[in-house]
């Protein structure tokens, strides 16, 4: 009988993890199809907070429940929800910011990978995580923008534009966003790891 008890605890402390882990992952991609429209102009092109909201979900749930989370919001998307910065459906990816969005996966993924490497990250790890997911970011979103024109739209790009277009003007606030990432995730991870 106490044996039979002893099971029973654990498969509902186990279920108690998985329902929360889900919770996360489930409010880190309504977060993230919330932050497709919270645009912050800029001088070239209006800046989002989905890498906000992904770098983080990776950084405060894990690498491997973070991109969960962003799997989750992608695969929103391609049912059809207006999710994404210009809509939603499956033809998503025949646009070239699409790139952009695989990236944050994997952006997820590194930050949270780093972050784990200590049980207290201090900022200058956690902002050190951000900078990489968003080379990651960058990194997909210029091929993946640079393959879309040239072999589906039939337009090819010069690398000085792919700078211009899928760097430079983005980094000021991208890298405002990474230290307001840093930040929160530097306070927020002692806390859930605690609990």
């Amino acid at each position: 009988m106490i044996g039979k008890m002893s099971r029973t605890n654990k498969i509902s402390k186990t279920a108690k993890m998985s329902i929360r882990d889900l919770s996360l992952c489930a409010l880190f991609a309504g977060l993230m199809a919330v932050g497709a429209y919270i645009k912050i102009p800029a001088p070239l092109a209006p800046l989002t907070m989905q890498y906000f909201f992904a770098v983080t979900a990776g950084m405060l749930l894990g690498s491997k429940l973070g991109a969960i989370s962003v799997l989750c919001y992608i695969l929103l998307g391609f049912s059809g929800l207006p999710v994404f910065a210009e809509g939603g459906g499956i033809a998503y990816v025949l646009k070239p910011s699409f790139g952009y969005i695989i990236g944050f996966c994997a952006a997820s993924l590194a930050a949270g990978k780093i972050v784990a490497k200590t049980d207290a990250p201090s900022f200058k790890r956690t902002f050190a995580a951000c900078a990489a997911g968003l080379v990651i970011v960058y990194t997909l979103g210029a091929a993946y923008l640079w393959a879309v024109n040239k072999f589906y739209i039939g337009k090819d790009i010069g690398a000085k534009a792919l700078l211009v277009y899928c760097f430079a003007i983005y980094i000021p606030g991208d890298m405002a966003q990474c230290a307001l990432a840093g930040a929160a995730a530097k306070r927020l991870i002692p806390i859930l790891r605690s609990g």
